[in-house]
């Protein structure tokens, strides 16, 4: 038994029920003579890694959904070993190598020269050439990105790179400019509407009414993901769906917890509370919740909540420390660094319209 999310995700680009002018692009872009190196960026949750997939199946064929996983093992140049995870098929391989920190650079090159090095061994295969997938580029580090900018010149004959991002900011220009870029928009909230009622609740048979799937729309912030999940969630919970179940749709945990990290630094700004704080964000970092998703998340709910006169510095503070955490290494020293932050500004705040 599969989520809804993975039992109804779409394998072709045929099956692409938004932003049909991209999907129909990157049909013709697959069945041309040569494809460039691209580069995927859009909010999480528009469908990136989906497109990817089903670009790779229109260039290679259903060969390319018989994946295996595997653990990989590089060595640095100090002799530390690492080991990162991989899935591949005969025809591309897919990576994240974020998740090696400072040691991201040898995973690219040794990847990358032995992808190119390596015969397709499928005799069926119409391009000469392999792919590599790379999910979350913008955290490869810049050493990183000068050693894949440099590979990919070197093999482009027999490899074509795809990169997978939220935002270009973080690439690059050497990057940018060998690989054609292709945003993928956050679908609206009527793609979302006619997903939810028209794909997967029918295919499920049941009713969905357009209220709720509207208020899922809007309540998951246009990411298409989380609205299936939000959808199977209040399934679950209860059906047939009510009138008053638009209020019910529960959020997910680490949300939750992040919400009450927010609202305890509002409360008190003390050592004591700023200890209590530290525990409940080493929790969230235990179950592999992004310190950059915590940060964001405690930024925006902390910016709607002060005052006018501390938004922008607000805004500021946590640009500075998002920067932090992309050159560190810890990342709890950062985030609570920047909730001992946020709590000094609030208290001086406090008791400067005290004094008044």
């Amino acid at each position: 038994m599969s989520l809804w999310v993975d039992k109804y995700r779409p394998t072709s680009l045929d099956q692409m029920t938004y932003h049909k002018d991209i999907s129909s692009h990157l049909k013709n872009l697959s069945n041309s003579g040569d494809l460039p190196h691209l580069l995927f960026y859009g909010p999480s949750g528009a469908g990136k890694k989906t497109r990817i997939t089903a670009t790779l199946r229109e260039i290679f064929g259903p060969g390319v959904e018989k994946i295996k996983i595997d653990q990989r093992q590089f060595q640095t140049p100090s002799n530390r070993k690492i080991d990162i995870n991989t899935i591949s098929s005969s025809y591309h391989i897919e990576i994240n190598p974020s998740d090696v920190g400072i040691y991201d650079r040898v995973v690219i090159q040794d990847l990358i020269k032995e992808a190119a090095q390596t015969q397709q061994l499928s005799s069926k295969a119409t391009r000469k050439f392999k792919v590599i997938v790379i999910h979350e580029a913008d955290s490869l580090s810049k050493d990183a990105q000068h050693a894949l900018r440099r590979t990919m010149e070197k093999y482009v004959n027999n490899l074509r790179v795809i990169l997978c991002c939220n935002s270009t900011g973080k690439i690059i220009g050497p990057v940018q400019s060998r690989c054609l870029l292709v945003r993928i928009p956050a679908p609206s909230v009527q793609d979302i509407v006619d997903g939810l009622c028209g794909v997967v609740a029918k295919k499920e048979k049941i009713t969905v009414p357009t209220e709720l799937a509207t208020h899922i729309a809007v309540t998951s912030k246009r990411n298409m993901r989380r609205a299936v999940l939000m959808l199977e969630s209040s399934y679950v919970q209860q059906y047939p769906f009510t009138a008053d179940q638009n209020s019910s749709i529960p959020l997910p945990d680490w949300e939750i917890a992040i919400i009450k990290i927010a609202k305890l630094a509002l409360e008190d700004q003390s050592p004591q509370q700023l200890l209590k704080i530290r525990g409940l964000i080493y929790e969230l970092l235990s179950h592999c919740i992004p310190a950059q998703t915590i940060l964001k998340h405690l930024a925006f709910y902390w910016i709607k909540s002060v005052d006018n006169e501390l938004k922008t510095e607000m805004a500021v503070c946590a640009a500075t420390y998002e920067h932090r955490l992309q050159i560190g290494q810890k990342a709890i020293f950062h985030l609570e660094a920047y909730v001992a932050k946020f709590m000094s500004i609030y208290k001086r705040f406090l008791l400067d319209i005290s004094s008044i």
